[in-house]
């Protein structure tokens, strides 16, 4: 399904970062470490590595990962880019200093969570944990996202499956969004930046 969105010489939310990535990346140093997952097209991804971050990003699409890397040649970084089904990545292969999830809600419940375990393995002791989605008021605004209300986050929801983590921000709020032509409008929003225990 994916792949079939992206076969199209438009990029689907854009080029730029999101707002969410852009607002949070003092909390990383140059050379951080950062694994960007379901990274889609690369708009984040490329401007991580524009601010001198050490990125790995991967999406199961192929035609978006090849979209990826125009865009990173086209702004002249490096990213280190993979084709992977986000179900198979191997979580455990090496530790990074963050971990950046922007708008990854395909996945149902028990797929989600499997999802945000591997996350957290991935994450060195210290490390961060960068996600960004909507919440359950987002299906009034019909803007973007699953349109299915167990896809959604809830603060509430993240606090649990990250317990033991040090909440550095956690927030649920309407924005107006203009990413692309998926994400556009009012939207509700969920932010999270977490800190693995040492």
């Amino acid at each position: 399904m994916w792949n079939e969105r992206y076969a199209t010489e438009d990029y689907l939310f854009g080029t730029e970062p999101a707002a969410f990535v852009t607002r949070h990346a003092h909390y990383l140093a140059p050379g951080a470490r950062v694994l960007s997952v379901a990274d889609g097209e690369g708009r984040n991804a490329v401007w991580l590595a524009g601010q001198g971050m050490d990125v790995t990003a991967m999406d199961g699409a192929p035609n978006a990962v090849e979209k990826a890397r125009r865009l990173a040649a086209t702004r002249g970084v490096r990213v280190d880019f993979h084709v992977a089904d986000i179900v198979d990545w191997d979580w455990d292969d090496a530790p990074y200093d963050a971990v950046l999830a922007v708008f990854i809600q395909f996945a149902p419940p028990a797929m989600r969570d499997a999802i945000f375990a591997g996350m957290a393995r991935a994450l060195r002791p210290g490390g961060l944990l960068m996600l960004h989605g909507y919440g359950p008021r987002q299906l009034g605004y019909g803007t973007g996202g699953p349109g299915k209300l167990d896809h959604l986050y809830t603060t509430d929801l993240l606090r649990e499956r990250f317990a033991g983590f040090e909440f550095l921000e956690l927030s649920d709020y309407d924005a107006e969004i203009h990413e692309g032509l998926r994400h556009s409008g009012r939207s509700a929003l969920v932010d999270c930046v977490a800190r693995k225990p040492r």
